[in-house]
């Protein structure tokens, strides 16, 4: 029998792409997964309130959609793009002080966990509204077109979000204007504990965006370099004015859909087999068959991390929550100040 050919071991220039960009979609996989595991057991300790929307299992989704973006261009995340936050440079001392409704947070402590938000970075701050921030983002890539600039707008969403009407409406007027927007699905075929086959009747929900008039692709999330590519031809086609992109990840979240939901309404079965496809250990492999990565330089990488996440957490909760009548600033746009000796 002939003798097995030796495999080969991908490249460089096979990719398409840098060692630079490699190793920066890398870090930020990691420190997303490294926060994220960090915040839940902070949550399970009782160190703050309310409760926890883990991303763990999804991190290639929105790390590879949001890497390389501007800080002029506008991302509406929901309650699960920790990712999205990271990618997109929010200080990690500041997405720790949202969680704790800290004083020293963006948000100066009035919203829920997970609503991470940045004017400075161009992050709507969330709200738990299903789809909401598909409609903002929407309305922000329409200010982008009537500003004739080439910033642009990306939007997270799951698949059951695309049974909501306002869901719809924002595509459908996205289409019709062309819009320089990107429409990202997380679908990690739960909607809280519905399953993807009751959220629609079709397969791929990326087949939706024919109806609104531009492309729908399909791809696997837990794939970074595969969702980065992707993203950045969508980017590409919406900075140019070719219009929307549909972008529909599949991926899974490891745990319940909030770290109060025991996610026992899904198999172990079908948990274990989307753990086996973990994005960070198959972006490593890649890297480390390039020669970019070693263990001790993995080492060195997390060291640095969890340095910047005790750093955080000792600052946030160290911090003072806010004073009451702070409810009452931040209402109103710059246009219309309340002021604090008018309370």
């Amino acid at each position: 029998m002939p003798a097995k050919e030796t495999e080969r071991k991908p490249s460089l220039k096979q990719i398409g792409l840098s060692e630079e960009t490699l190793m920066g979609l890398y870090r930020c996989l990691l420190t997303t997964r490294l926060l994220d595991e960090r915040l839940r057991k902070l949550f399970r300790q009782g160190r703050y309130a309310g409760t926890y929307f883990s991303a763990v299992g999804q991190e290639a989704c929105t790390v590879g959609s949001c890497y390389g973006l501007r800080d002029e261009d506008i991302i509406g995340p929901s309650h699960r793009e920790i990712g999205a936050a990271v990618t997109k440079g929010i200080p990690i001392r500041e997405m720790v002080a949202q969680i704790y409704a800290r004083a020293n947070s963006p948000d100066k402590g009035k919203t829920h966990p997970c609503h991470y938000g940045s004017r400075k970075k161009g992050v709507i701050t969330p709200a738990s509204t299903v789809a909401g921030q598909t409609v903002v983002a929407t309305g922000c890539a329409m200010a982008f077109k009537i500003q004739k600039n080439d910033n642009i707008a990306v939007a997270f969403f799951g698949e059951g979000a695309t049974a909501r009407g306002g869901w719809h409406e924002a595509l459908n007027y996205a289409g019709i204007h062309k819009l320089p927007i990107v429409y990202v699905c997380q679908n990690n075929f739960w909607a809280e504990s519905v399953p993807a086959s009751l959220q629609g009747a079709i397969e791929k929900f990326a087949d939706r965006a024919k109806a609104y008039g531009f492309p729908g692709v399909t791809i696997d999330g837990n794939d970074v370099v595969e969702v980065y590519k992707t993203a950045q031809e969508a980017i590409r086609r919406a900075r140019s004015g070719e219009g929307p992109t549909f972008i529909e990840c599949l991926t899974y979240r490891w745990y319940g859909h909030s770290e109060i939901d025991p996610g026992d309404y899904r198999s172990k079965e079908e948990v274990e087999h989307w753990k086996a496809r973990d994005p960070i250990p198959r972006h490593e492999k890649l890297l480390t068959e390039l020669g970019l990565l070693s263990p001790n330089a993995r080492e060195a990488i997390v060291e640095d991390i969890e340095s910047t996440i005790d750093e955080a957490i000792k600052e946030a909760e160290s911090a003072p929550y806010s004073e009451p009548e702070e409810a009452y600033l931040d209402v109103y746009s710059a246009a219309f100040p309340v002021q604090r000796e008018e309370l």
